[in-house]
C-alpha cells in the first residue's frame, strides 16, 4: 500500500473522528440543557406542593418585606375594594382549549396600596372579544388569592387594543392605576367574600404535576452521542474490511498460470495391432 494512500486514509479517519467529537459536544450541551430544565421543573413542583394549599398570609406581610421567588403560589388574604373601572383583559391565554381572555381587576387595600387580581378567564365571543365579563363584587371585599410573579412584555413587540394587554405586565397596569400598584406580583383568585352577584369568570387551571419529558430527553441526547462514535467506528471498520478484500483479490490475479496438462497418448488395443501386422505382411 502506497504512502499517499495511507496518508489520505488517515486524514479521512481524522475527519470522521472530529465529526464524532463535535456531534458528541453538541449532544452533551443539549443533554445538560435538558437536565437543567428537569431540575427547574422539579423545583417548581416542590414549590407548588409546599405553597399551593398553605394557610393564607396577610398580603401586607408580603408587600412589606418584598416578593421573593419562594412566595409563588402561596395564598394571601386581601381586604379592600375592587377598582372595577380599571379592569383590563389579557388576550390570547391558553385556557379551556381556546384563546381565552384573563380578567385583571386592581384591588385597593385599606392603606391605599393596590394589588392586581386575576379573577379568571372568559372565552372569546363572535367578534374575537368576550361577549360579557362578570363584574366583581362591590363594596368591601375579602379576597383569597395565590400570588404569582408578573410577566414581561412579548419580545416580538406584540401589542393589544385599548383595554387589553398582551401579557400580565404589571407596570402597564400601574401606568393606569398609579405608583401605589404592586408590580412584582399579582394575585390569582381563589375566593371572594361576599360572592359576586353573578357567576365569576372561570378559574385559571391549576399547575400540572407532570414532571415533563426533560429527563428522558437528556438521556436520549447522551445515547445519541454514543451512537455517533459507534457509527464512525462502523464506517472505519467497513472501509478497512473492503480494502483488505480488494488487496486479496489483487494477490489472486498475480499468481502464475499452471501449464496445460499433456494429453495422454491414445492406447491402441491388441486386435488393432495384429490387424496392422497382417496388412503389412
Amino acid at each position: 500500500m502506497s504512502a499517499p494512500f495511507s496518508q489520505n486514509r488517515a486524514t479521512r479517519w481524522s475527519v470522521y473522528a472530529l465529526i464524532a467529537v463535535l456531534f458528541a459536544i453538541a449532544c452533551g450541551f443539549l443533554s445538560h440543557w435538558q437536565f437543567t430544565r428537569n431540575e427547574d421543573r422539579a423545583a417548581m413542583l416542590e414549590l407548588v406542593e409546599a405553597n399551593y394549599d398553605a394557610a393564607p398570609l396577610p398580603v401586607e406581610e408580603v408587600l412589606d418585606r418584598g416578593f421573593a421567588p419562594q412566595d409563588e403560589w402561596h395564598p394571601v388574604r386581601l381586604a379592600g375594594r375592587y377598582l372595577a373601572e380599571e379592569q383590563l383583559l389579557v388576550r390570547n391565554r391558553a385556557q379551556g382549549g381556546t384563546s381565552a381572555f384573563e380578567v385583571l381587576v386592581p384591588f385597593q387595600l385599606a392603606d391605599g396600596r393596590i394589588v392586581v387580581i386575576d379573577r379568571g378567564w372568559v372565552p372569546p365571543g363572535e367578534d374575537a372579544v368576550p361577549d360579557a365579563v362578570p363584574a366583581p363584587p362591590t363594596g368591601e371585599v375579602t379576597v383569597i388569592a395565590r400570588i404569582r410573579p408578573g410577566e414581561p412584555l412579548p419580545s416580538s413587540g406584540r401589542s393589544a387594543p385599548e383595554g387589553q394587554l398582551p401579557t400580565i405586565h404589571l407596570p402597564s397596569v400601574a401606568d393606569l392605576t398609579g405608583p401605589e400598584t404592586e408590580t412584582a406580583f399579582y394575585g390569582q383568585l381563589v375566593s371572594e367574600d361576599p360572592a359576586p352577584a353573578e357567576a365569576r369568570p372561570a378559574a385559571v387551571a391549576a399547575p400540572t404535576e407532570d414532571p415533563g419529558p426533560h429527563l428522558s430527553y437528556a438521556i436520549q441526547w447522551i445515547l445519541f452521542a454514543i451512537m455517533g462514535f459507534v457509527f464512525i467506528a462502523y464506517m472505519i471498520r467497513t472501509e478497512v474490511r473492503a480494502r483488505h478484500e480488494d488487496a486479496e483479490g489483487d494477490d489472486d490475479d498475480e499468481l502464475p498460470t499452471a501449464a496445460p496438462a499433456r494429453a495422454k497418448p491414445r492406447r491402441r488395443d491388441r486386435d488393432a495391432d495384429e490387424e496392422d501386422a497382417l496388412l503389412d505382411a
